[in-house]
Order: C-alpha cells, then structure tokens, then sequence
C-alpha cells in the first residue's frame, strides 16, 4: 500500500513527513514523500528552488516528476540535502518543481495520484505557515507553502492537511492557529523521534529540529534563524492537527491569488504584491552578503569565546536552547564548516547538547 506525503515547504518537512509516516502508518506501507529541493543558503548557496535541470542521475517517474536517489548530484554550484535523504530514507523522494507556477505542480501532483493510485494524500506542514493570511508582521517565507496548498486544492483527489508542531517555525503564533485545528490526530513521542535521529545529526532543519526536541521533552525558549526569533518550546509542540483544506485556502490570500500561475516568477510577484516581499528576493540579498564575508578559521579558543559571548546574550533574553544553524550564523562559520563546528560542540562540551539542539548552559 502507497501512501504520498507531500511536504509542504520542503527542507525539514521533508523528514518530518517520514516520521509521520512511521507513527501514523507503519513499515508496512511505503510512502512517496513529495518535497521542494528548496535548502537554506547553509546547503544550498544559490537563491530559491532547484529544478529538475539543478541535478544529474534522477529517475523519472511520470512525464514531469522526477525521483531522488543516493547517487544523485546537484550540478555545482547548487547543493541540496535531498540525496542523502533519499540514501538515509525507506521513503521514495519525488522532487517538487514549483518552476511551472502553481499549475506546473498541480499538473505533478495529478500525474503522481493517477500513477500511484495511494491510499491516502497528507499536505503536512511543521509550524503552521501554510495558514497565514499574508499580512502577518512575523511571516517569513510564505510561498513554497502557498504553492502546494493552491496545487493540492485543485486536485481530483482527498487531500488531508495537517499542521505538525504549531508556531515552531517562529512565523505564526500558536494562538491564531489553534482556533482553525480539527481533529488532534497525533502527539509525537520519543519513540518515533528514532525514526529520524540520525537524520537530525546533519540535517539543517530548525522547525523540524525543535519538533522532535520537543518530543523528546525540551521545554524552554528556543533562538533561531539569523535574526535570533524566540521560538517557545511547548507541550504542544509534538502535537500533529488536521486542518479543514477548504478553511486554509480561503484564510490564505496568497494561495488563492497563485492558482493559476504558470511560472515561479509570477508567483513571486503575486507575493510581492500579497506579502509587500518575496523569501527569494530575502535569499538573492542574502547570497550577496554572504559571497562577500569572509570564512572563518575554526579556532577553538576563538570559537568557544564567541560562542560564550552568543550564550550570555541568549540567557540575558531567558533563551534556553538554540538550533545549530543559528550558531553557525550567529559565529558567522560558513555553511561548509557548519558540520565541523557542530562536532567541536558536541565533543567540547557534551552535556549541552539537547539533541538535535544545544543547551545555553
């Protein structure tokens, strides 16, 4: 039996999307998991999503879906985090390519549905972006999600949405979510954590990173993102919540105004339009800065003193943990040396780390 999980804005829900399926379905189904090769510029130095035309070895699986294997390459300078998942993963990856706008995804979508014939479709979110309105002062990257929903809304197929992990993604907060949740439909347990620990060892993930924390029993405020947004750390973190489709896509103006577009330029312009930005336009500013900056050399003496001065800074503001990828900026270690310093923490100073996040001491 085929069940097809589509990860709504790629990255990290991608693996949360495997984890749901364990605790949801079992080993003895098989999933597709859907999912944009969309990574932060830690992995991926080049702005946006990557097509299918970013890589070289994928296996087609209709006429315009592709599917991730261990042996695949992004065509350099991109990078992704998708061949490895597809090698760590029990789960077929099938790469999402929003370049044809809302109505190229529906048009994948469609053909996945008809060549599978799956058992049941997930639209899953971590965090609850997927229902903003797009108006919201702490939104951050509202398209990907906004692509998805308008496509999953338009096929001829039941299509369950559910939210994992409300507020974890830092952009909307708990308490406008909470009144749009129907059925609970899971709270995630340290059990199934196991399904992505070693996953998590690497991945870049924050709201996927501080889902399973919170399963696992991390209670606190956690910083993330560049910008050290405060991200509570709560009971209902590992919490999972289906969400009425027709109910999100009528809250989502965004959505709605994309149903039609035939490429990802449009897209983005609605969003400009919708949002007053676009999260590529933020990415594009972003790779400029960060072409410019100079690595730093992983000194430890100097990365222990900096991370003492990033420490005491975070507990002055009551921050209890934070992600991996926050230290990594907040040190300003290149993306490439981020698994290093990882391993200098860990090893340095072992009780601090909360897996998959670390523990102001």
């Amino acid at each position: 039996m085929t069940r097809l999980i589509v990860a709504a804005g790629g990255g990290g829900d991608a693996v949360a999307a495997a984890m749901l399926h364990a605790a949801l379905y079992g080993e003895e189904d098989q999933a597709v998991i859907f999912t944009y090769a969309w990574d932060r510029l830690l992995i991926d130095p080049l702005p946006g999503p990557r097509g299918a035309d970013s890589f070289t070895g994928l296996e087609p699986v209709t006429q315009s879906v592709w599917s991730m294997l261990a042996e695949v390459q992004p065509i350099a300078p991109a990078g992704s985090t998708l061949p490895r998942l597809a090698a760590e993963l029990p789960h077929t990856l099938a790469l999402l390519d929003p370049h044809h706008g809302a109505e190229g995804i529906t048009r994948q979508l469609e053909e996945l549905v008809s060549h599978l014939a799956p058992a049941s479709i997930d639209l899953l979110d971590v965090g609850g972006d997927i229902l903003a309105q797009g108006d919201e002062p702490t939104l951050k990257s509202p398209l990907a999600d906004a692509l998805t929903l308008a496509a999953c809304c338009q096929v001829n197929a039941p299509i369950r949405l559910l939210v994992a992990g409300p507020g974890l993604d830092g952009e909307i907060s708990p308490d406008d979510l909470r009144p749009l949740f129907g059925t609970p439909v899971h709270t995630f347990t340290a059990e199934d954590v196991e399904t992505i620990g070693s996953i998590l060892e690497w991945h870049p993930s924050e709201a996927t990173a501080m889902l399973a924390a919170t399963a696992r029993g991390a209670r606190g405020i956690c910083e993330v993102r560049d910008a050290g947004l405060p991200v509570p750390l709560t009971d209902e973190g590992p919490t999972v919540h289906e969400v009425d489709l027709d109910d999100a896509v009528s809250r989502n103006s965004l959505a709605r105004a994309i149903m039609t577009t035939a490429t990802l330029d449009e897209a983005e312009a609605h969003s400009r339009e919708i949002c007053g930005f676009s999260e590529i336009d933020y990415e594009r500013n972003k790779a400029l800065w960060l072409k410019e900056q100079q690595p730093t050399k992983l000194e430890s003496a100097a990365v222990w003193a900096r991370l003492d001065q990033f420490e005491a800074e975070a507990r002055s503001h009551g921050v209890t943990h934070t992600t991996f990828r926050r230290i990594t900026e907040a040190l300003s270690v290149s993306g490439v040396q981020r698994n290093d310093l990882r391993q200098l923490l860990v090893n340095g100073r072992p009780e601090q780390y909360d897996a998959p996040l670390w523990r102001i001491a």
